[in-house]
């Protein structure tokens, strides 16, 4: 009996299930059946591993939602369903036995007598959102193709309990570019069917080699102008099953589901509480292709950082110079990175010894000591010259309590067409950067004839060492992303808006930096440019939409780390204590008096005071809608 596409997309669940139990229905993806209604993944195991598989589920809900926990031995599943079976409800099921798979079955009632001493776990599954999807008007590609849907193994790992040790298993839809903000919007407020995607973008950076090859399921071909993205998958489930061993358990075979009784929308359990935060998606790469995602509240707040450091003290003509979202797809791709390369000194005062200026260095440290915080490795290089002084203020912001540890300090040489790539990559290899992110604030940057220059056309190359080769290099290095901070237009990284740089900086046709970071960002004054970035990650890393994102769906909110993360924070007294720190050595301000940066007897200015104030108070409190 021939059923057909229109006939099964619409069929009430037990009716559904009544078709696959007689036979009608047997080894077919149950994707776009019973549209509207939600679906189960099934896992069954000894009563003896029921207490620590439902806990390995708790520590995974991304790719493990619990919908409900049966008794020992009960075939239905009373909060889901009325007049269903276990044994005979699903299209088809794998049988294990010692962690190997030992059948395939299109049926459990022969198998009933071992069931009355095991318990059925039903997971919530994203073909549960796939009928919000398609009323969001975002096309699902394996449906239109009559395809089951490509589920893959990653290389994220789940938190392990017990003997349940394994990867998640993801299933991938290619969506369309401008419909990403609309499936992460209405999968976000579904968590019982796997919540937001885990991934978006680059296969690679999960551990995907091939989406022509799925390890489960069957492929999809994505149209031209569609990204791949990556939800958790309930079939993670049948990989702890393997990891564990155990002398016999089932699972429905991937795609072939249990057709609950529950309307897509319906909440299973308090503990998937719609978010009533909204989701948005930045892109914060294209090489390789990487999406990142942060609730509106969080932007608002960039936004009021952005306003905040955007201030132009001393009328330089800045407001030329901004770009949209730069703050904030810098710090996205900041808090992705693992390690982080940093790099500033400004020499203005080329007549002096050192000739280094205070803008620079204290955003730098706030940087780093919130890169620290958050676990991430940090570096500094700077110029040989200056490389004992650096190292000794590093020493000394330790001392000072203004960072926790010390941060490594290093030079670099250009000493051969390779220097850079030897310096970036382990063994020259662009497949192994050392890095993930370059940072360069208030960082001299080489200008079109090769040249650094001071705000007032004075070349001051002989003082520079050649970092710019860096950035450089990096660009045709995938997976390194770049972050300029300037606030003149002849900073490292400015080369984005080199020709406005031109055109409304005073001396800019001269002085412009040519190189280009993948992220500008224009502050008032370049610390201010820093403290904003030290800020930002803390907002994102404090936005549950973004945490949840960085984690892949696996573990705990970091809830315990967040006072770390706050005693990183820039204060006045860190960086008032930062700067008698460089007075110490030396080092004078370089934008004395109009930019709110000098320091008279050592005591800190007015101007420079009050926005690390303001800036806490946007990080720390709430941003008022318009």
């Amino acid at each position: 009996m021939m059923l057909n596409a229109r006939f099964l997309k619409s069929v009430l669940p037990a009716s559904a299930r009544n078709l696959i139990r007689t036979g009608l229905l047997r080894a077919v993806a149950t994707s776009g059946l019973s549209e509207g209604f939600k679906q189960a993944n099934i896992v069954i195991v000894g009563k003896e591993l029921a207490d620590d598989f439902e806990q390995f589920c708790l520590a995974n809900n991304g790719p493990l939602p619990l919908l409900y926990r049966s008794k020992p031995g009960e075939w239905s599943s009373p909060p889901l369903s009325t007049a269903s079976d276990i044994r005979t409800d699903c299209p088809q099921y794998i049988k294990y036995e010692g962690g190997n798979v030992t059948g395939n079955l299109s049926s459990l009632v022969e198998c009933t007598k071992q069931l009355k001493d095991m318990v059925t776990f039903y997971l919530g599954c994203s073909f549960s959102f796939e009928s919000a999807l398609l009323e969001a008007d975002v096309p699902i590609r394996n449906i239109e193709q009559g395809r089951n849907i490509s589920m893959f193994r990653t290389s994220i790992p789940c938190v392990g309990v017990d003997g349940f040790q394994c990867n998640m298993v993801v299933t991938m839809r290619p969506i369309p570019v401008d419909k990403l903000d609309a499936a992460v919007k209405v999968t976000h407020h579904m968590e019982d069917a796997h919540g937001a995607p885990v991934h978006i973008g680059h296969p690679g950076l999960i551990g995907i080699e091939d989406l022509s090859n799925p390890d489960f399921g069957d492929a999809v071909e994505a149209q031209p102008g569609d990204t791949p993205v990556f939800w958790a998958c309930g079939v993670t489930a049948t990989e702890a099953i393997r990891s564990c061993k155990s002398p016999l358990a089932f699972t429905h075979a991937p795609g072939c589901m249990f057709i609950t009784d529950l309307r897509s929308e319906q909440e299973v359990s308090s503990n998937y509480a719609a978010d009533t935060e909204t989701p948005c998606v930045f892109c914060i790469s294209q090489n390789p292709l990487h999406y990142s995602v942060a609730s509106v509240t969080t932007v608002k707040k960039f936004e009021a950082l952005d306003t905040l450091i955007q201030q132009d003290p001393g009328n330089r003509g800045i407001e030329h110079l901004l770009l949209e979202n730069q703050l904030l797809k810098a710090c996205l791709s900041l808090s992705h990175a693992r390690s982080v390369l940093i790099t500033t000194g400004f020499p203005t005062h080329f007549n002096y010894q050192p000739p280094e200026e205070t803008d620079g260095p204290p955003g730098a440290i706030a940087i780093a000591a919130m890169l620290q915080a958050q676990k991430k490795n940090v570096v500094i290089v700077t110029d040989q010259r200056a490389l004992e002084m650096n190292k000794k203020i590093i020493e000394e912001a330790v001392e000072q309590g203004v960072l926790k540890t010390s941060v490594p300090v290093v030079s670099f040489r250009d000493n051969d067409e390779d220097s850079s790539l030897e310096f970036l990559c382990h063994d020259k290899n662009p497949q192994f950067p050392r890095f993930d992110h370059l940072v360069a604030i208030e960082r001299a940057g080489m200008a079109a004839d090769g040249n650094y220059y001071n705000a007032r056309k004075v070349n001051i190359k002989h003082l520079v060492d050649p970092i710019d080769k860096l950035f450089l290099t990096a660009q045709n290095i995938p997976g390194i992303a770049t972050t300029g901070i300037g606030d003149g237009g002849n900073e490292l990284g400015m080369g984005k808006v080199k020709e406005d740089v031109k055109k409304y900086i005073h001396n800019g046709d001269l002085i412009a930096c040519n190189v280009e970071a993948d992220f500008t960002v224009i502050a008032g004054v370049s610390n201010w440019g820093g403290y904003a970035v030290a800020c930002g990650l803390y907002i994102l890393n404090n936005c549950t939409i973004h945490e949840r994102y960085l984690r892949k769906a696996v573990g705990f909110p970091k809830t315990s780390e967040m006072d770390e993360y706050i005693s990183a924070l820039p204060t006045v007294h860190k960086e008032e204590k930062l700067l008698e720190l460089l007075v110490k050595h030396g080092i004078r301000s370089g934008k004395t008096g109009n930019l709110g940066m000098e320091v008279d007897g050592l005591l800190f200015h007015d101007t420079h005071s009050s926005m690390i104030k303001q800036l806490l108070e946007i990080t720390l409190g709430q941003v008022q809608s318009n």
